[in-house]
């Protein structure tokens, strides 16, 4: 049997349509938190953590953790596996994830016009226009963010995406559902041996790609009858010596039969290939109102291989770990609002597993003291020697990590 897959917009009676599809085909539904917990028992990462690979914003630290690239990973891979299923409804941005060349996939858009959902929100949510159009444009900006990542368009609802675009303002719940139901029968969308194959190379596929970002590599890939092709995106000072290390990854994964790479365009930029080295600190936060200070600091731990981000005070620190929490945060305590000791004791009421490190410049032993009896991890004096903090951000990271492995 076809899979469908349903992607929509908020306020649109998708949840309706989707049920009444349910109840007239016998499929079983599989909402993206069924995909992310499957590639969450696949690869040990936060199911949490996987789930924000759908939001539009991306993480601060993203540019060194690559969370989002190895999530979107491991989410193919889990969906991969469930498309050797039949009778699925996928609801949600997870089935845009599926090849096209994977025929016998029935995808559905549902979306209305902007008067009828903001009708809709503002009876649901009981607010005003202005809060249903905030709501409705919160929403539609994850929604334009994934199909812009996925297919490089601006138009979440670009009628090309879709087998079928249903707008929920022209047609009922019913004749919506019917509507997929009739489409659901036709030749077209039934398996065949090339698209039984293709959810194969979709597998392998995803395999690769998941042993890839593993290892740190971010590479194209795409696969037919187990032949693999990876293309690098990204210059490299060693091509040949990269090659033959994406290769051997490759060849390792189940079902794979060959492996050739190529380079692609973006190969021509200035941009240096760097392998990722997930070992090392990537979510560091740099608090300090001292701004040349700060941003030195951030370089010289960057040639060190250590990623972070920079606040200038106190406010705003606890603002962006409310949305991005950091592992390790290096804090100054003499700053301009909230204070470095009211910082820290806020976050260990809130968020205890961020390792602090006070790096002050004016502290004294009652500064010390109150700092260690609030949690902090260590407290340090400027000028510091670069090796020294390093060192120091290293021994909190690994505490992090022996922490999360019990």
């Amino acid at each position: 049997m076809s899979v469908i897959t349903i992607f929509s917009g908020v306020y649109c009676k998708s949840d309706e349509i989707v049920q009444k599809t349910l109840a007239k085909t016998g499929y079983r539904l599989v909402a993206d938190r069924d995909i992310a917990a499957k590639a969450n028992k696949m690869s040990g990462m936060p199911e949490d953590n996987i789930m924000k690979a759908f939001l539009g914003k991306t993480s601060v630290f993203n540019r060194f953790t690559h969370e989002k690239e190895r999530s979107i990973a491991q989410l193919r891979l889990a969906l991969a596996n469930m498309l050797s299923e039949d009778d699925l409804i996928i609801s949600g941005f997870s089935g845009l994830l599926i090849p096209r060349d994977i025929t016998h996939t029935l995808h559905v858009c549902i979306i209305a016009d902007a008067k009828s959902r903001m009708a809709e929100a503002m009876k649901s949510k009981n607010v005003s226009e202005k809060e249903a159009a905030g709501i409705i444009e919160k929403n539609d900006a994850d929604n334009f963010s994934w199909v812009n990542m996925l297919f490089k368009t601006s138009d979440p609802w670009d009628a090309s995406l879709y087998d079928i675009v249903i707008p929920t303002d022209k047609v009922d719940a019913d004749r919506a559902s019917e509507i997929i139901y009739e489409n659901l029968s036709h030749e077209i969308i039934q398996p065949t041996e090339s698209s039984k194959k293709a959810v194969s190379d979709f597998t392998v596929s995803s395999s690769v790609e998941v042993a890839m970002a593993k290892e740190g590599h971010a590479v194209g890939i795409s696969t037919r009858d187990g032949a693999v092709t990876i293309t690098i995106n990204t210059s490299v000072l060693m091509l040949g010596r990269l090659e033959e290390d994406l290769k051997s990854i490759a060849l390792n994964v189940p079902g794979v039969k060959t492996v050739d790479t190529r380079v692609g365009k973006g190969f021509h930029k200035a941009d240096i290939y760097r392998k990722y080295d997930f070992e090392m600190p990537s979510k560091i936060l740099l608090v300090d109102d001292e701004r040349e200070f700060v941003q030195t600091l951030s370089e010289r731990l960057l040639m060190r291989d250590m990623g972070s981000a920079v606040t200038y005070d106190g406010e705003s620190a606890l603002e962006l770990v409310k949305e991005d929490e950091p592992d390790v945060m290096i804090l100054d305590l003499k700053m301009p609002g909230i204070d470095g000791i009211e910082v820290l004791r806020r976050i260990k009421e809130t968020q205890p597993e961020i390792e602090v490190i006070i790096l002050t410049g004016h502290g004294c032993e009652a500064d010390r003291k109150i700092c260690m009896d609030l949690g902090a991890f260590a407290y340090l004096h400027k000028p510091v020697d670069i090796n020294e903090l390093s060192d120091t951000i290293k021994k909190a990271n690994e505490k992090i990590r022996q922490t999360n492995v019990k």
